[in-house]
């Protein structure tokens, strides 16, 4: 039966897809590089900055990782003041999950600046029970962050699944033995998603609720 659910942020709660794609090709002018085509951008959404930086430019210097990020970040904290929304039924279905007693953490590729800041403008710094950021371990998919969650509450693969837009945070959950479900409306398609045997690839989040109990019921 789960209890640990495990959330990725970007493309999954928050609709922020297009802001990310848009610093990201700021950032890449900004240091003379190519700014990178919608779909590559959306490709690495997900990644920790440096792992998706050298995806998007394979022959990048250090000194422009650098650069890129600080002037990603500057573009994305002018562009975040007013913060991204969440996507439809995101609010709802997770204080319902909350209030049914699962524990409620993130797991992103989002800096802990980050998403420290957007928890504080949404007032929600006190909601999630736990988050681990790709700066602070090591990046999806990598499996090290969803390890340390559930280390930090004692819950087992088989208690605890991961959700995500991603192919990246699929096999992060994949290679921390645990199951998970994927969103269809983010950064990567059913198509994508769907390879690595999540429990739904779902077209709306509210849905999220719905497969997590009938897994209880079971």
């Amino acid at each position: 039966m789960p209890k640990l659910l495990i959330f990725d942020w970007d493309g999954t709660l928050c609709d922020s897809l297009s802001r990310i794609v848009h610093c990201l090709r700021c950032a890449a002018e900004s240091v003379g590089l190519p700014p990178p085509s919608d779909r590559d951008a959306r490709n690495i959404v997900g990644l920790g900055m440096v792992d998706a930086l050298t995806t998007l430019f394979p022959d990048i210097a250090r000194e422009q990782i650098d650069a890129m990020r600080d002037s990603y970040s500057r573009h994305f904290v002018e562009a975040d003041r007013e913060p991204s929304p969440f996507f439809s039924g995101v609010s709802e279905t997770l204080r319902r999950l909350k209030d049914q007693g699962y524990l409620l953490t993130v797991a992103t590729g989002k800096s802990r600046r980050g998403l420290d800041r957007v928890l504080r403008a949404r007032q929600l710094e006190q909601f999630f029970d736990g988050t681990r950021c790709a700066d602070e371990t090591a990046g999806k998919p990598d499996p090290l962050m969803l390890i340390e969650l559930m280390k930090e509450f004692e819950c087992p693969p088989d208690e605890s699944i991961m959700i995500g837009d991603t192919e990246y945070d699929l096999a992060m959950a994949a290679n921390a033995g645990m199951s998970s479900i994927g969103v269809s409306y983010g950064a990567h398609d059913s198509r994508r998603l769907t390879r690595y045997r999540p429990l739904a690839c779902l077209d709306k989040f509210s849905d999220v609720e719905m497969v997590i109990n009938s897994i209880k019921n079971i």
